[in-house]
């Protein structure tokens, strides 16, 4: 993993992102005089826009819940005020 300023990024953008799609070379963009790390840039891949059902883990199929379609809850009440 590489660490890159802003302004090279912005010089290279191209380059970076060619690097990115061929080599799989991920980016981490620093920002400002104390290099403070801001974002990533990683390669695309199709599997993380899916959202997968999240697991209870040891609790699976230990239990449900369900909410009603008249559901309704005031912001006061969840925050018991």
């Amino acid at each position: 993993m590489k660490s890159i300023q802003v302004g090279q990024l912005k010089t290279d953008f191209s380059a970076i992102l060619k690097s990115i799609q061929d080599n799989g070379t991920k980016y981490i963009i620093e920002y400002g005089k104390k290099h403070k790390k801001v974002a990533m840039i990683i390669p695309y891949d199709k599997h993380l826009e899916k959202s997968e059902e999240r697991k209870f883990g040891l609790l699976e199929n230990k239990g449900s819940f369900t909410i009603k379609n008249d559901f309704a809850m005031s912001s006061e009440e969840l925050l018991d005020l």
